[in-house]
């Protein structure tokens, strides 16, 4: 496998703004997108509109419906996430319900069609002492041979939030993945949640940490010398908007007890590429050391969050997809990557040969 392109399903709007998954799904595949990466949000909205809510049934019957999307669409489900899991922070009766919802998660994947499982680190602090390392990774491992015992197993891509509670840095999950020491537990590296942590801050009025850009040149050339190729399950792609002021308190992104680079997050990403809507991590600098220095190749996915995503009309979908493949291209010709977007053109060109065949696929389950 090269490297494909896929999209985070939210990033093509989000569902309490009423943008279905259907118009989502074909969003991407009309422009020319080759997978979809699930956010379960989408899936458990879906399962509370269906008769079996609140059983877990309602989840089982989603996830068929989402599969007959991803068959209709010809657009795989290269993974499942967020799973909050909270490693080290639950007491044993809440561990206990977690794990049990983490079989349902199986149930749901299998049907989806993916292996992958994303957890992204914990970021709600609790009220008692910070977990240790080996708290938190004793609780990933029990989770990681669960996965393994399954039939077939599943993989498990650990992700640092650059507004993570303990582990916020891609080399603190990258010790996370080591202690847990298991064939089926990686990662899943993010450019914004990487250079979001080491080279910006937006509560900063230079938007940027100190010495931002010799520090995060040291902090790539160590994850190349680092982590290990096989451990990259997948990789996420975006960039974000420099604050035209902090963000601080008084700054219309600001939530009390929210920490800024959270809000940002939530409200500012943007795709690689557009510099025009005010763009500026060295995100380019995160592929060259995972695509080049790691020698990674594999799916390529576009996880957007930004205020946009809650705007309504049809435009949103179709607007985010072709956003989307933009990036993508800029990628692709940044990186030197000769034919590989070819895909996408020709995706393009079999959806016109094909034409619109306009079923509504709900009404066919």
């Amino acid at each position: 496998m090269s490297f494909k392109p896929a999209i985070a399903s939210m990033s093509l709007g989000r569902c309490f703004a009423h943008h279905s998954l259907e118009q989502k799904f074909k969003a991407a595949r009309d422009a020319g997108l080759s997978g979809i990466e699930m956010f379960y949000e989408d899936l458990a909205d879906l399962a509370s509109t269906l008769p079996s809510h609140p059983s877990p049934s309602s989840h089982i019957h989603a996830a068929q419906y989402i599969r007959s999307l991803s068959s209709y669409y010809g657009l795989p489900i290269i993974a499942c996430g967020p799973f909050f899991c909270q490693e080290g922070s639950l007491s044993s009766s809440a561990r206990k319900s977690k794990l049990q919802e983490l079989n349902l998660w199986f149930q749901v994947c299998r049907i989806l069609g993916t292996d992958i499982i994303q957890i992204p680190s914990t970021f709600t602090s609790s009220s008692g002492n910070a977990p240790s390392i080996s708290q938190m990774v004793s609780d990933l491992r029990e989770i990681a041979d669960l996965g393994a015992a399954q039939k077939p197993p599943f993989r498990f891509a650990f992700e640092n939030l650059c507004f993570g509670a303990h582990i916020d840095t891609w080399s603190g999950a990258w010790e996370i993945v080591k202690g847990v020491d298991r064939d089926n537990f990686g990662l899943c590296l993010d450019t914004f949640n990487i250079a979001g942590r080491e080279f910006a801050d937006p509560a900063s009025p230079s938007g940027t940490v100190p010495d931002a850009q010799a520090t995060f040149k040291k902090s790539m050339e160590k994850m190349v010398q680092t982590i290990d190729p096989k451990k990259v399950f997948y990789i996420q792609i975006v960039d974000a908007e420099r604050l035209a002021e902090p963000l601080v308190e008084g700054h219309e992104f600001y939530t009390e007890g929210m920490k800024a680079r959270m809000s940002w997050s939530r409200n500012c990403r943007l795709f690689l590429g557009e510099q025009d809507r005010g763009g500026y991590l060295p995100v380019m600098d995160v592929v060259k050391a995972i695509c080049d220095g790691l020698e990674y190749k594999g799916w390529v996915s576009f996880e957007l969050f930004n205020r946009s995503l809650v705007e309504k009309g049809d435009h949103v979908p179709r607007e985010h997809a072709e956003r989307a493949v933009k990036s993508w291209e800029y990628v692709c010709e940044e990186m030197e990557w000769e034919n590989v977007c070819a895909n996408v053109n020709e995706r393009r060109a079999e959806r016109e040969r094909r034409g619109e065949i306009g079923t509504d696929v709900m009404a066919r389950l």
